[in-house]
């Protein structure tokens, strides 16, 4: 595989075998689905965004934004019908491929018999929905819980917040420096960029921000083979005395009641902390009676390898967070795990959170699909995406072999990260990390005689790393024409 030998620090070129890349014309489509079509060029899409379209989401970050037409499994097509080899898989909302025909099936399935409902009612899918995924967590937690649902990854911490403020009677939390956790008011006030916060007021709710364990930027200026697990013990400090600020010895009373806390970095770059770090700091909650939130929106539904990505750590949270792909990316629902004595009928009490959609009959529907094929192929799950990542790392670490622009690569599963550099190796290249985006969206890539593209995605504190999120679903064969397409953007781009 990638045509080398271990540890090889040659410039060979990756040898490449056969992959399948799909027509988007050839794949079936329903003859409603085909007349449901509008004709339109992909110049007046972008015309006419740019006219009756706010440009306050992401669409316009790009100076030129990319249309497509279609996609399939780890595709996507633009009008052409090139495909492009999607290595960010809607930022981690389609775990499970795009059209993927029996979540699509499960959907036309519950359009056709009840499409909408009140949430102030009852239906079958929202329970059985429920009972699944707390009985699958509590094999995992051995706690005791209920489930919670609602729209969307910001709105399910914004559920989280209400939760622990009910309990706590207090609004202050601690959090990620680099954590992302949504763009609504609540959640920029856990999420550490400024940017996010600062065209909108004063925020008195902003969360106390904690160093990330970035083991090859050590926010502490340490090395993680000789730290002595620095970051943990100087988080420990700050309850050593009044003076520090936020804790009483006395009353043993903290003014930040919770640390709401991504497994891994999102958007910060895909950033897995050390073994050890998720035990240790959460003695130190436990030991000041401050609970943990654990935000698995986007490392949730087997990005790491495991349901669940806090499962690598060996620890239970207090309340857990999931979305995207939940429901593959389908239909929106998000929602949270509590253990049972923050979310007793008793103290979470009716209408403490809701919204019209929050259990909407598509979403659960979805959800329950997902959620019926992680129980089925869990084991198989679990073994080819540690297999798969292994063979990905390998390719990785050539292209850090071959490329001194490549400071750093690694991650878990497939939650992986190239962290571009310049050629010393340390200084962050983000100028590299747009051009590869840029040019891996224009479409003039080749692999194996046909021409194809690369959907890439940035992330990390100076957005210099591309975060590698493919469909759990990807072959062999894609993985290498992952790296050779990545190795030809680097060769264009690094000359």
């Amino acid at each position: 595989m990638f045509g080398l030998k271990e540890k090889s620090t040659n410039s060979e070129s990756l040898s490449s075998k056969n992959v399948t890349i799909p027509s988007h014309k050839g794949i079936s489509l329903s003859e409603n689905t085909k007349s449901s079509q509008i004709a339109i060029s992909d110049d007046e899409v972008k015309k006419l965004d740019s006219i009756y379209s706010s440009w306050g989401d992401t669409v316009h970050y790009s100076k030129d934004p990319k249309v497509f037409r279609g996609c399939e499994g780890s595709y996507m097509y633009d009008a052409e019908d090139i495909p492009y080899l999607d290595l960010q898989m809607m930022y981690s909302a389609a775990n499970f491929g795009y059209r993927n025909q029996r979540i699509t099936n499960a959907v036309i399935d519950q359009m056709n018999t009840m499409p909408q409902l009140t949430p102030k009612f009852l239906q079958p899918y929202k329970s059985l929905l429920s009972e699944k995924m707390e009985k699958m967590i509590e094999a995992r937690f051995h706690e005791k819980g209920r489930m919670h649902f609602n729209v969307g990854g910001a709105q399910a911490n914004e559920d989280a917040i209400k939760v622990v403020r009910n309990y706590t009677k207090r609004n202050g939390m601690f959090a990620f420096q680099g954590g992302y956790h949504g763009r609504t008011i609540a959640a920029t006030c856990i999420t550490s960029s400024f940017r996010y916060r600062e065209k909108y007021g004063h925020f008195g709710d902003r969360a106390n921000f904690v160093p990330f364990p970035y083991c090859f930027r050590c926010p502490y200026g340490m090395k993680c083979d000789s730290c002595n697990h620095f970051c943990v013990k100087q988080f420990a400090r700050n309850f050593e005395s009044e003076y520090k600020a936020i804790y009483d010895p006395k009353t043993k009373e903290c003014e930040y009641k919770a640390f709401i806390g991504e497994p891994i970095l999102g958007t910060g770059g895909y950033i897995n902390p050390p073994e050890w770090y998720w035990k240790e700091m959460k003695q130190v909650l436990d030991d000041h009676g401050i609970m943990l939130v654990i935000d698995e929106v986007q490392m949730g539904m087997f990005r790491t390898g495991k349901l669940w990505a806090i499962e690598n750590y060996g620890i239970v949270p207090d309340v857990m967070t999931f979305a995207k792909s939940i429901t593959n990316g389908m239909n929106p629902l998000a929602g949270f795990w509590a253990k049972e004595k923050y979310i007793a009928p008793d103290v979470f009490t009716p209408g403490s959170a809701h919204s019209t959609y929050c259990s909407n009959p598509i979403g659960v529907r979805a959800a329950y699909e997902v959620m019926s094929i992680v129980e089925e192929q869990e084991k198989t799950l679990e073994r080819e995406i540690q297999r798969k990542s292994t063979l990905f790392m390998k390719g990785l670490n050539y292209l850090k072999d071959k490329y001194k622009e490549v400071g750093d690569v690694g991650g878990i599963g497939f939650a992986l990260r190239i962290e571009l550099t310049q050629k010393d190796g340390i200084t962050p290249n983000r100028d590299l990390c747009d051009a590869m985006q840029e040019e891996g969206l224009k479409g003039n890539l080749s692999y194996n005689g046909k021409k194809c593209g690369l959907v890439l995605n940035n992330g990390g504190f100076y957005k210099n790393i591309i975060t590698l999120v493919p469909q759990l679903y990807i072959t062999d064969a894609e993985i290498e024409m992952s790296i050779d397409l990545l190795d030809q953007l680097l060769s264009k781009l690094t000359k």
